[in-house]
């Protein structure tokens, strides 16, 4: 199988502050050749982080970066290494270029396994790269004018997935690599915003420690705090189909997003 795209992997807002938003699973397009490949259920994209642009609208106004894919993750999956090795070890996860949905169905109508080895490099070189490429400029870019700074992966997801994990997940899932990937004074300041957010539940490095991104990239002895947020999509919409967005639901969520940024900006420009 062959595989183009028609439109760029990405839109970047370059800011002036240290910080750089990453928004990896937003993308919801799917080339026109692939979608005719899929089945209605996959067409719909279901398993994208939906919203984040509003759910984080306070990061232009702090004078954050913030790159966002335009690609569906059902065409490549861009908070996965480019071998395709499992982050979660003896756990169940999608792969580069996932084959089914979060619930297990197949994402391709005609029963195959997904693109081939050619078809993956192909998607690699047309989507993944190029994400990849700009994230890496970007934190460049930053790290030149400002010395350190923070990487926020934003993420969501919905609250139940017994593929996954067992019951509800809590509402903010900060990763940080296991304290690898930013400093630990400053993940204890974000767990606690998190954690004071009345009705919500948070925890720090459980099921969700950061993916590629967060790891690859997160590295406080080189002046990058890397920090990922899966945020249960419950908490700010509706779970199913059309997946509406909720203003009241997100208020509610909103504050303490904007606070951990800032928290996290307050850091890194006092460094």
């Amino acid at each position: 199988m062959s595989f183009t795209t028609d439109i760029p992997a990405f839109t970047l807002h370059r800011g002036t502050r240290p910080l750089l938003v990453s928004m990896p699973h937003v993308g919801t397009h799917l080339p026109a050749k692939l979608a005719e490949r899929l089945t209605p259920e996959a067409r719909t994209v279901p398993d994208t982080d939906w919203h984040m642009d509003r759910v984080y609208e306070c990061a232009r106004e702090l004078g954050a970066s913030i790159l966002m894919a335009t690609h569906s993750r059902y065409v490549i999956d861009l908070n996965r290494p480019p071998d395709n090795q499992n982050l979660y070890p003896g756990q169940d996860t999608t792969g580069l270029c996932p084959v089914d949905t979060f619930d297990k169905t197949p994402i391709y109508a005609d029963g195959t396994n997904g693109p081939d080895d050619a078809e993956v490099a192909l998607r690699r070189g047309a989507v993944w790269h190029p994400y990849h490429n700009a994230l890496q400029e970007e934190l460049a870019r930053l790290r030149a004018e400002h010395g350190t700074i923070g990487l926020w992966e934003a993420h969501s997801i919905r609250s139940m997935l017994p593929r996954f994990f067992e019951g509800k997940l809590p509402d903010f899932n900060l990763g940080t690599a296991d304290g690898k990937s930013c400093d630990a004074g400053l993940a204890a300041e974000l767990i606690a915003i998190a954690d004071a957010v009345p009705n919500h539940t948070a925890v720090l490095n459980g099921r969700f420690k950061g993916g590629y991104i967060t790891r690859q990239y997160g590295n406080p002895a080189q002046g990058v705090h890397a920090v990922q947020l899966e945020q249960t999509q419950s908490s700010y919409m509706e779970e199913v189909y059309p997946f509406a967005y909720s203003e009241a639901k997100a208020a509610a969520i909103q504050p303490a997003i904007r606070k951990m940024l800032e928290t996290m900006l307050a850091f890194v420009e006092a460094r």
